[in-house]
C-alpha cells in the first residue's frame, strides 16, 4: 500500500497544527470549538485561539466502529491560516499498532497509509494522531466520494475499518473561512 500525502512537518503549517490540536480532543465538546454549521455528518466547528485576532474553523466528524463502539475516530479537515494548504488530521484511541500507520480507502479505492506522528494523554485528550496535507487529488477524492474508511491496526494482521460518511464534505470544506 502506498503512503498517502506527506506527514506535516513544515513551519508554515504550525498555525494550522495548533488549530487542529485545539479542535481534535477525543473527549470534551467545549474544547472542540462551537458548532457553527452542519454539512451532512460533518460539523463546522469554530474557535478563536488565545492571542488570535480572528476565528478559525475546521470540519469535524467523530465516529465509532460499527461492532466496537469503544473504538472511536475523529477526523478534522481544515484550510491553513495562509490559505495555501489543506490539512487532514485523524485521532484514534490509544492502543493502536503505531508502525502500521492509519490506512484509508475511499469507496473501493485504496488510498494508502499515513504514519502516526504522536500520541497525547493530556486531561481528557487520549489518542494517537495521524496527519497529512490534503493535496488536490486526495481533496477531490474526499469531495466526490461517498465513504472514507479509515483502517486502524491492532495487530499487523488485524485492521479494523471505521467508515466515515463524506456526504456534505465538499460543501462544508468550500464553506470554511
Amino acid at each position: 500500500m502506498r503512503q498517502f500525502g506527506f506527514i506535516v512537518a513544515t513551519a508554515c503549517l504550525v498555525g494550522a497544527l495548533n488549530l487542529a490540536a485545539m479542535l481534535v480532543p477525543v473527549a470534551g465538546a467545549q474544547a472542540q470549538g462551537v458548532i457553527k454549521a452542519k454539512y451532512g455528518d460533518w460539523d463546522m466547528r469554530c474557535r478563536t485561539p488565545v492571542g488570535a485576532t480572528k476565528q478559525q474553523c475546521a470540519l469535524v466528524q467523530k465516529v465509532s466502529a460499527e461492532n466496537q463502539p469503544n473504538l472511536t475516530l475523529m477526523a478534522v479537515a481544515l484550510k491553513t491560516a495562509d490559505g495555501k494548504s489543506h490539512l487532514l488530521r485523524v485521532v484514534v484511541p490509544l492502543g493502536v499498532l503505531l508502525p502500521s500507520g492509519l490506512g484509508l480507502k475511499i469507496d473501493n479505492t485504496d488510498i494508502g497509509r499515513v504514519n502516526f506522528v504522536r500520541c497525547i494523554v493530556e486531561g481528557d485528550v487520549h489518542g494517537c494522531v495521524a496527519e497529512t496535507v490534503l493535496d488536490n487529488k486526495l481533496l477531490k477524492q474526499l469531495e466526490t466520494g461517498k465513504v472514507a474508511t479509515f483502517i486502524i491496526f491492532q495487530t499487523p494482521e488485524q485492521g479494523v475499518g471505521i467508515p466515515l460518511q463524506l456526504k456534505g464534505f465538499k460543501q462544508g470544506f468550500e464553506s470554511l473561512p
